[in-house]
């Protein structure tokens, strides 16, 4: 039993660790292959390229392909001008070494700090500019070594990331989308099932944590899945419209929750309960299920259930508005009821476009 249990454990870490796991494999394939090309071609420094391959075997294709343009972009430029510094001025002593240094570092570092993707490029240069003190080779030879060097760990990086175990960042972006709607749907029951009796500010924190950190992420990976598309890596819609209607209902969740943070009128209470209830059910319910049809690349879900609870909510808050009820309510209470509505109603909206969006990935 025991030696069952902890077989399932094992298992069941392994599935959820399955991308870290993958990740791993592939750089340190990256690093012993990148190590043994550098042998065998005999490059001074075999440990740039080392480094360079562990840095650009990133978790996705397109994010590797970023990594490796951007580090072969930063490497070139260093190169080129660290070595046109060391030619061009004189240092054959301690100032005018410390001199040509500055003027390698600090143009360098500036471009790096208004454009971080190219931060290897000082880097590169001082070691450009530095090797050849130690090792007597000419400041041309040396970065037109480093290049080499960068480029033999780069393109080593993205061939094994691009061939051993690839994780597209299209598929990963599935997975990220469909973890946000999962997350989407536990905080629209709870907001919905709330409403009635109004939730305090650190209810709706934790309600709505993780829903921010879940699109920020989506928003990443989506932008490695452009790249792989452009590279015509792989091919299907673009991410942006599923992030864009995903946004959209983070923001109606948010508009939800503000009018869930005041209880409901009492007046209003005992005829929207019922309504509400069978609302938070049937929008948590689709929820899930587009995630699930979004992962599995299948149709959508019919909107027509969580129609109906929205008709429903609709049709009895109108018939309360006929009777009057609302009329002896505060202007805080009518803002409060009215804020819900309009937010049920924009989700309608963004259920429609979510559904657009499913059919797209099938």
């Amino acid at each position: 039993m025991a030696d069952g249990g902890l077989g399932k454990r094992s298992r069941a870490w392994l599935r959820r660790h399955r991308v870290s796991l993958r990740l791993s494999l592939r750089v340190t394939i990256a690093a012993l292959l990148s190590l043994a090309l550098a042998q065998i071609l005999k490059v001074p420094l075999p440990l740039w390229s080392v480094l360079t391959a562990v840095i650009v075997t990133q978790m996705s294709v397109g994010r590797s392909l970023k990594a490796t343009v951007d580090y072969l972009v930063g490497t070139l430029g260093g190169a080129v001008y660290g070595g046109a510094v060391a030619v061009l001025v004189p240092h054959s002593n301690e100032v005018g070494l410390l001199t040509v240094l500055a003027l390698c570092v600090a143009p360098l570092a500036l471009i790096a700090a208004v454009k971080p993707s190219l931060s290897v490029a000082p880097i590169t240069a001082i070691i450009v500019l530095l090797v050849p003190t130690m090792t007597h080779a000419s400041p041309l030879a040396s970065a037109l070594d480093r290049v080499i060097e960068v480029a033999l760990g780069g393109v080593t990086g993205f061939v094994v990331s691009f061939l051993l175990l690839p994780s597209s960042a299209y598929a990963l972006a599935l997975e990220a989308a469909a973890g946000t709607l999962d997350q989407m749907a536990r905080a629209a029951a709870d907001l919905l099932a709330g409403a009635t009796q109004g939730l305090d500010v650190d209810a709706l924190h934790r309600i709505q944590d993780g829903i921010g950190d879940g699109l920020v992420q989506l928003g990443a990976i989506s932008s490695e899945a452009e790249r792989e598309r452009a590279a015509r890596l792989v091919t299907g819609p673009d991410t942006a419209s599923l992030l864009r209607t995903l946004l959209r209902l983070r923001h109606d969740l948010v508009m939800i929750g503000r009018a869930a943070g005041r209880p409901m009128p009492e007046a209003l209470r005992p005829r929207l309960q019922s309504p509400l209830a069978q609302l938070a059910s049937a929008v948590a319910d689709h929820l899930y299920a587009s995630g699930a049809a979004l992962l599995a690349r299948r149709e959508p879900p019919p909107l027509s259930t969580v129609e109906m609870a929205l008709d429903a909510y609709a049709a009895e808050l109108a018939a309360l508005r006929r009777e009057g009820l609302t009329r002896s309510l505060s202007d805080e209470d009518v803002e409060g009821v009215f804020a819900l509505g309009f937010g049920l109603e924009q989700l309608r909206q963004e259920f429609t476009d979510l559904e657009w969006c499913i059919a797209q990935w099938r």
